[in-house]
Order: C-alpha cells, then sequence, then structure tokens
C-alpha cells in the first residue's frame, strides 16, 4: 500500500463500511472487564485474544477461566490465545526472580479437561529488540480493541486501574480480517510455539526460525475483501468506514500512516501517549502542523502516572527512572514551544488520577480522522514492536457524541501545562534519580535508552 504525505491521499485508502450502531466506546477499565467477560459467555464460533501477557492474578485468572469454561460448554468454540513469547517466560520488571506466566499456563492446562491453546509470539530473539504488541480480540464478530493487557490493573479488578482506550465494534469483515492474519501470518510461523504445555523449547533452538518469522512479518499486511473495499468508495463522502493496519520496522505502513495523518491536518490534532518520547519523524509532524496553525492538544501521563514510577520513600530502582526520564524531554519540548503554549495553539494535557496509571495511545485528527492503538508513539514503537491500529474515518461524524464522551473522560483527571516551569527539573528529582540520569546524560546511554524502552 503507498502512502503519500497529503490529505487526499487519506480520502483514497480502502476502507471497511461500518456502520455507527455497531460501535460502542467503553469509558472505563472496569466496563472493559465486564465487556470482555460477557462476550466470551455468549462466543459460539471464535475468540482470538493477542495480548502482550495475561497474568497469574485474579483478572487474568477470571479471564482464563471463562475461556475454559466457554470451552467446555461449546467443544466446537475456536480459542486460541497469543502472548509475547519473553514476557511470558519471565517474572515482573524489577521484581524477585520468579518463572513467568508460562508455568501457571501449565497449570490451568493441566487441572482442564478442555483446551485453551496458549501461544507465544518471539518477535525477535531478545525482548529488548521487540514484542508481541498487536492489540484487539475477536470475539466471533465483533471486535474488542484496546491497547490493555490482561491482569489486575489493566482490568480494575482491585483497587488501582490502568486508563486504557476501549472500543466494542460489530462488523464480521473487520474480524475476519484480524482472525486471518493471525493465522496466516502468526500462527503458521515455525517460531510460534504453544507455551501452556511442558517441556517449552529454549529461545536458542528457534533462533533462526524467529528471524524468519520477524522477516516475514515485515512483509505481512491484512487483507480485505475486494468487494468490501467496493462498497466503501461508493459512499466514501459521507460513509463511516474501518481499515486496519499493521507494522513492525522501520518505515512500516502504520509508521506512515501516522505519519500521513499528521502531515494532513488542517484545523486540530488530539494525540495520546503514556510515555513523552516522540519518534523523529513524529515530532517533524508536529513542528510542521504548529507552523501551518493547526492546534494541537497533547495527553500525557503525569510522571507518578506512569506504570514504572515508584514514590520516592519507596527503595530505588533503576527502572523507576524512566518516568523522569520522560519528563526531561517533555520538559525541553514545552520550552522550546512556549510561545505557542502562551498562545493557545499547543495544548500540553498531564494525566493523573491518585496513584492510577496511564495507558492511552492514539490520534483524533480535524474531527472526522480517529487512529486507536496500542502503538506509543515512541521510537521503540516505531522499530522494533509488533504493532496493528485501527483507522476510522468519519466524515459525516456519526461517532462525534462517542467522540467526545471519550475525551471528556480523559481530560476529566488532567491538568495543562501553562509554562514550561512548572514541570520539575534534573535538580529537582530525588538523589537516585538525580544521579542516574546525570550519570546517562554523561555517558550518552540516555540516547539509547529513549530508543528501546
Amino acid at each position: 500500500m503507498i502512502l503519500f504525505s497529503s490529505r487526499s491521499s487519506l480520502a483514497h485508502l480502502p476502507g471497511i463500511p461500518l456502520a455507527a450502531g455497531s460501535v460502542r466506546t467503553l469509558l472505563s477499565a472496569t466496563e472493559f472487564r465486564l465487556e470482555l467477560l460477557q462476550q466470551i459467555s455468549l462466543a459460539r464460533h471464535r475468540i482470538y485474544i493477542c495480548s502482550l501477557y495475561l497474568q497469574p492474578d485474579e483478572a487474568g485468572a477470571e479471564i482464563l477461566h471463562a475461556l475454559y469454561a466457554a470451552k467446555a460448554l461449546h467443544p466446537k468454540l475456536d480459542i486460541r490465545i497469543l502472548v509475547d513469547w519473553h514476557r511470558a517466560q519471565r517474572g515482573l520488571i524489577g521484581a524477585a526472580k520468579e518463572s513467568g506466566n508460562a508455568s501457571w499456563y501449565q497449570e490451568q492446562a493441566r487441572a482442564h479437561a478442555s483446551s485453551v491453546p496458549i501461544y507465544g509470539v518471539p518477535v525477535q530473539t531478545r525482548e529488548l529488540f521487540g514484542v508481541l504488541h498487536l492489540k484487539g480480540f475477536v470475539i466471533d464478530d465483533n471486535v474488542i480493541y484496546s491497547g490493555a493487557s490482561l491482569n489486575n490493573v489493566y482490568l480494575h479488578k482491585q483497587d488501582k486501574y490502568r486508563h486504557d482506550r476501549y472500543l466494542l465494534l460489530k462488523n464480521t469483515v473487520l474480524a475476519n480480517s484480524m482472525v486471518d492474519f493471525i493465522q496466516q501470518h502468526i500462527l503458521a510461523a515455525a517460531a510460534v510455539i504453544r507455551i501452556d504445555t511442558p517441556d517449552i523449547v529454549s529461545t536458542r533452538s528457534i533462533r533462526r526460525d524467529i528471524r524468519s518469522f520477524r522477516a516475514a512479518l515485515k512483509n505481512a499486511r491484512y487483507t480485505i475483501p475486494p468487494a468490501s473495499i467496493q462498497e466503501a468508495k461508493l459512499d466514501k463522502t459521507h460513509g463511516l468506514t474501518i481499515l486496519p493496519f499493521v507494522g513492525v520496522g522501520k518505515n512500516n505502513p502504520l509508521n506512515k500512516l501516522i505519519c500521513q495523518l499528521l502531515a494532513a491536518s488542517n484545523t486540530q490534532i488530539t494525540i495520546c501517549t503514556p510515555y513523552f518520547n516522540f519518534p523523529l519523524a513524529v515530532m517533524r509532524e508536529i513542528n510542521r502542523a504548529l507552523r501551518r496553525g493547526v492546534k494541537i492538544d497533547i495527553i500525557v501521563g503525569d510522571k507518578s502516572a506512569n506504570d514504572f514510577f515508584i514514590p520516592p520513600e519507596e527503595p530505588f530502582k533503576v527502572i523507576s527512572a524512566l518516568p523522569y526520564l520522560y519528563e526531561c524531554k517533555l520538559r525541553d519540548f514545552a520550552k522550546n514551544h512556549q510561545i505557542d503554549i502562551a498562545t493557545g495553539q499547543l495544548k500540553l494535557h498531564l494525566w493523573r488520577d491518585g496513584s492510577n496509571t496511564y495507558h492511552l495511545k492514539g490520534l483524533w485528527v480535524d474531527h472526522d480522522y480517529m487512529l486507536l492503538t496500542g502503538n506509543n508513539l515512541n521510537p521503540r514503537a516505531f522499530r522494533l514492536d509488533l504493532e496493528n491500529a485501527l483507522l476510522i474515518h468519519d466524515p459525516a461524524r456519526e461517532l462525534a457524541q462517542q467522540r467526545q464522551a471519550e475525551l471528556e473522560s480523559i481530560y476529566q483527571h488532567t491538568i495543562r501545562v501553562s509554562d514550561y516551569k512548572t514541570l520539575e527539573k534534573l535538580s529537582d528529582y530525588p538523589p537516585d534519580v538525580r544521579q542516574l540520569l546525570s550519570r546517562l546524560s554523561r555517558t550518552m546511554m540516555d540516547r539509547l535508552a529513549y530508543r528501546v524502552l
């Protein structure tokens, strides 16, 4: 698919016709969890789940047990769970060494008579250089799309939540396209192996398969039946459409689409990202849009709403310096654009809600384009991880009310940055953080951190 930088080229992208009544925006992690459980209970044909991880905690167990129950009631139900290969075989970052989620999957498989296969997907030979970051759960003809993984905090099972985006769509063509991609380009690969069974092979033994798999993924695309594309073209001016994108590695179609959307903006852009660390190509388009007079809102998590944040009074861990690293970058950006902030053309919003965390990603452009994605809009997402997204074109603004409700639910926990000086600087940080960031800066290791974390 060839992408250009003008708005007119967006109008020529293919699309799947989408009925406004088949789209429902969910506004909370709790609502997302309950909807997911309900859809699993109603499934009769297929359930395909792609997630970075499925955690062995209360929420993860609730989801997995619901899948086993659905399979027991309907033995012909086609259920597949895909998680990242590396992430499934290690413990949490910064936690004590443990066997990882895979051992729990194996225990659950032994305890249940019905089979719910769980596959490990190795996007790279090492987790640091790429993970499975595909999003979307297909249940019969429904697609539940969110950047969330499956555990207590993402599903708000206990006292804390991690806020994300949640969209429920009923569309057979889209659901088929997403399942076909998984079957043809992922499950058929020799590198993709079940990890709910004992005696999992080592990563070293399948390195060649992993490299071949990643090379193949670079050319993999979602496919749409020609008849559906033609139907969408007949009413492109007014009709609501949706289009899935996938990409891995540099200059992939999803990266190009994100830059194209920014370049095509005429009046307004809203960007959500949990980590303020835009790739150079994205930063370039943001600066160009500001020069064109486009109004831009960027909603980013406060450092305390970052999933790696550890309160200063708790023991220091190296990974806990990341939120401060991102805030340094945000402060530099705000300083460089202080005039735009003062005039109101650029609005920076910090999200914070107590001890909860922020994980939203995506774009809204000129009130008629919306991109849902798990892409963090950072160099890692643009170069290393396997990412996907759904592009919605809404020229008649049929989803305007849902759009507004979603944005209001996000903005209610934000504050505006009126001046870059209101953001803390290096000298304000806890001593351990200050010392580590100073060392990284002196050795230029901070540049490497921005690229891979």
